[in-house]
């Protein structure tokens, strides 16, 4: 979630907004459609040999027109494709994201975190 999650964070008001989508947290500012999209790109991205038509037709049914489909299809893969060409050259993370994931820390509370909090001192 680099300039994706920015943007979702600014249009939206909502700093935790855009934690809760990357990390597929559920949020009280998430709605039938969103949930449907999350649902999708979830899906698309941890087993795309799955993918079926009636996981289209979820999106159509939430209300999105084939534009609106195609959207996230194509919002989708290009975030899995971004999110592998960095790793995949060997790239350091932005400071952005290590931004992104330090906000995303703080509000979580428990041991259970630390090992992340550990790796980004």
């Amino acid at each position: 979630m680099h300039a994706h999650g920015e943007l979702l964070r600014q249009a939206s008001g909502d700093p935790t907004l855009a934690n809760a989508v990357a990390y597929r947290e559920d949020h009280p500012g998430l709605g039938e459609q969103e949930r449907a999209i999350i649902a999708y790109a979830t899906k698309l991205t941890d087993d795309p040999s799955a993918m079926e038509e009636a996981d289209l037709q979820e999106l159509r049914q939430v209300g999105l027109s084939e534009e609106q489909v195609l959207d996230v299809v194509l919002a989708t893969c290009l975030s899995n494709f971004m999110t592998r060409l960095a790793p995949g050259l060997g790239v350091d993370s932005d400071r952005g994201t290590l931004r992104m994931v330090r906000e995303w820390l703080e509000l979580r509370e428990g041991d259970e975190w630390a090992f992340l909090r550990e790796g980004l001192e």
